[in-house]
């Protein structure tokens, strides 16, 4: 089939085995992904299947063109290429399921955009200690020194307050708890990142 699967993220949860142990999961809806096109050595350069997911209200020329070539009566929201595994052939139009891809037991990777926390200092951004506390000093959340005379500049990579959050972000090693076919949901051990709602891809570790 193919290497992964895009889901949207939902609540946190947690799922007991048979033995007892108390395991803590997310819950993720993986409604059906409908296969728009397939990419081949000949003719793009490498092989991957190029899936639709999401909905929108109204398309640009260009992909509502592709996509009644195709006869795909679809308004999607994004795009997205999986590789493409030799266990079974795919068709242009077919839906691809969740319980295809994956079964329990599986481990993946899951990739998402963070939440965003807007700027913050060092002691939020970085895990910074605080400054001693001497007769109320403005300076407790500062970060203090950031380098030596030389070489006279701030060094690339320095912590310092800034942007944080809003970035792809990658969390390795995750299992495959549960996978239910009927209510298209999959659970999936520990936290993903991004925020209630978000796509999020899981991907199969090789």
């Amino acid at each position: 089939m193919i290497s992964g699967f895009i889901v949207k993220k939902g609540f946190m949860t947690s799922v007991y085995t048979e033995d007892g142990k108390r395991i803590a999961v997310t819950k993720c809806a993986a409604l059906p992904i409908k296969v728009t096109q397939i990419k081949t050595t000949e003719k793009d350069g490498y092989q991957a299947v190029q899936v639709a997911y999401g909905i929108r209200k109204k398309l640009d020329k260009a992909t509502a063109g592709k996509l009644s070539k195709a006869k795909i009566d679809l308004k999607p929201q994004h795009f997205k290429e999986f590789k493409a595994l030799a266990d079974q052939e795919i068709e242009i139009g077919s839906d691809i399921t969740i319980d295809s891809v994956f079964a329990v037991g599986d481990t993946v990777d899951a990739t998402g955009t963070t939440k965003g926390r807007g700027f913050a200092g060092v002691i939020k951004r970085h895990g910074f200690k605080k400054q001693p506390i001497k007769n109320a000093s403005d300076r407790i959340r500062a970060p203090g020194s950031i380098g030596a005379q030389t070489p006279g500049k701030v060094v690339k990579g320095k912590k310092m307050p800034g942007h944080m959050g809003n970035v792809n972000e990658t969390v390795t090693f995750l299992k495959v708890i549960d996978v239910n076919k009927e209510t298209n949901e999959i659970l999936i051990s520990g936290s993903i990142p991004g925020c209630i709602n978000s796509w999020v891809t899981i991907s199969k570790r090789s």
